[in-house]
């Protein structure tokens, strides 16, 4: 009877050792440290509980969130405990002075107990993420090996922006996209809310802007047509629904940065407050993309009193430090012939308007972040400049002291189509091809800069323009897989970083992808591409 026994406990265990998944532990983005240890496998299975003692409830939300993400990955419910419990295997959460990294973390898995240990909230976040991309898609109990994972990212800024101005999403596909930065480690949201062709963000001082700026009668067809399609289109974010994205952004460790463009970039308020133009109108919210020379009047002292009594209700509803002006693309034509703005006889009259808005944010504990025309213009020390225009004008603010966000067209505008062959891309701009291995070469610190310089390049960000993405399906395509190689632009180590071993992790990773059933390019695997994907 016992070597019967015996016999079917070897047969258990031999099916059990079968029938288990084995962790991936290379992931993306890559962590900084990964070292396998001796030692028997972790093995998750319905009988493992997460553990967390304390009672800081972004940490609570930590727990819940791995319970979620364990189940939705594997299918294993595991159950939570505030108190440890004798002899259960169980993943502990615990926040960790000794780790000095603000968002780092560490990981340590044995027989009996993983702990994600961070110096703060956010930091055991990450590591959460990273145990998460480790996971196998199956629905099978999880062997995981014995290993210490000690991590920190790069930059301390980690950023998107999606356009909301120019095609409006909805608020599940605003969630997905913050969600699909969370999966990346990405901890800054910049929303672009207003532009030319519509204003997204509920005003309750000025209804106009929402009744009226919201809406255009009609969208130019194609790539810089004359054709109009006459169809209206609208849209915009009530102040609830903002407060929404904020907390769910927030309950990621994600910093949702509201842009309201100025002075330029102004026509869709232009067209509810006519008065605050230089020419008096009338004016309509843009139909086309591109650049308009109706502006702000910066001689009309009631364009002041709109921007502050603007400004007043989006910081009550965005907690950021930073408020994104814009400040890109401001013709002067209107100026130079406007009687109130020439006499205000200053040398910039876009730095003079960028002046009076900085002490006011200053006054309200805020700090500006804008395009990086602003720096030609006349800036304080204090603004923060995100260099679009190539990575030049961002070095050249962080040698004269600026921090600054790397964003540059040449490698960060995930509007651009990403191949030559067009056969394959949806109807989207760009004067040349972003493919993924130009995302991931991106190196935001050069050794040409000086010491000082260097210590001001406080990360890097991918902008998703929407003029020529209607579509959710589209933005998935154009982001995915290029926000991947960002992510390790971002948080991995230069010294780290090799394309070919990140061609091997995509292809694994693109099985998340899968699972959320998120769209994405194939031009990586040649074999696979299909043409008009982004309409599947």
């Amino acid at each position: 009877m016992k070597q019967i026994v015996a016999i079917t406990i070897m047969l258990l265990i031999n099916i059990r050792i079968m029938v288990a998944s084995v962790v991936d532990y290379q992931i993306i983005p890559l962590p900084k440290n990964v070292e396998l240890q001796n030692g028997s496998p972790f093995i998750l299975d319905n009988s493992v509980a997460i553990l967390y003692e304390g009672s800081d409830k972004l940490m609570k939300r930590n727990l819940m969130f791995l319970q979620q993400y364990i189940f939705d990955i594997a299918g294993i419910q595991v159950d939570t405990l505030t108190k440890k419990a004798n002899d259960r295997p169980c993943i502990q959460l615990i926040i960790d002075a000794k780790i000095q990294a603000y968002e780092g973390y560490r990981i340590v898995v044995s027989e009996k107990e993983i702990t994600i240990a961070g110096a703060t909230p956010g930091g055991v976040f990450y590591g959460i993420q990273t145990l998460r991309k480790s996971l196998p898609l199956k629905r099978t109990t999880i062997e995981m090996p014995a290993v210490i994972i000690n991590d920190v990212p790069r930059f301390a800024y980690r950023g998107m922006m999606l356009d909301c101005a120019r095609h409006f999403f909805p608020l599940k596909f605003v969630k997905q996209y913050i969600e699909m930065m969370a999966l990346h480690n990405m901890n800054f949201f910049h929303w672009h809310l207003t532009d030319d062709q519509g204003w997204r963000i509920e005003i309750k001082k000025y209804p106009r802007l929402t009744e009226f700026g919201s809406k255009r009668t009609g969208t130019v067809i194609g790539n810089n047509s004359d054709v109009d399609d006459e169809m209206p289109y609208g849209g915009f974010y009530t102040q609830e629904e903002i407060r929404e994205i904020v907390e769910y952004a927030r309950e990621r460790y994600i910093t949702v940065i509201p842009e309201i463009d100025m002075p330029g970039h102004m026509l869709a308020a232009l067209a509810c407050l006519p008065e605050l133009g230089c020419t008096g109108g009338p004016y309509q919210v843009g139909h086309k993309w591109g650049v308009y020379n109706d502006v702000l009047c910066v001689g009309n002292q009631k364009t002041f009193e709109f921007v502050k009594n603007v400004l007043n209700e989006v910081i009550t509803l965005f907690p950021s430090e930073y408020i994104h002006i814009g400040g890109d693309e401001t013709p002067t034509l209107r100026w130079e012939h406007c009687p109130k703005c020439k006499a205000l006889n200053v040398g910039s009259i876009q730095g003079y308007f960028t002046h009076q808005i900085e002490q006011y944010l200053a006054e309200k504990g805020r700090r500006v972040i804008g395009w990086d025309e602003m720096l030609e213009k006349g800036v304080q020390p204090t603004t923060t400049i995100m260099s679009w225009r190539g990575t030049a004008p961002g070095f050249k603010a962080a040698e004269l002291g600026h921090d600054v966000v790397i964003s540059p067209l040449t490698h960060c505008y995930f509007d651009y189509y990403q191949t030559k062959d067009t056969r394959y891309e949806p109807s989207v701009t760009g004067m040349w091809p972003i493919d993924v291995e130009k995302v991931y070469n991106l190196d935001p610190i050069p050794d040409s800069l000086s010491v000082t310089a260097k210590q001001h390049i406080i990360g890097v960000q991918a902008n998703l323009w929407t003029e020529h993405v209607p579509t959710f399906r589209v933005a998935e395509y154009q982001l995915l897989p290029r926000m991947s190689a960002l992510a390790e632009v971002q948080w991995t180590d230069q010294k780290r970083k090799n394309f070919n071993s990140f061609k091997q992790r995509i292809t694994r990773f693109t099985a998340i992808y899968d699972h959320y059933g998120w769209q994405y390019a194939l031009h990586l695997w040649p074999e696979r591409m299909v043409k008009d994907r982004w309409k599947q």
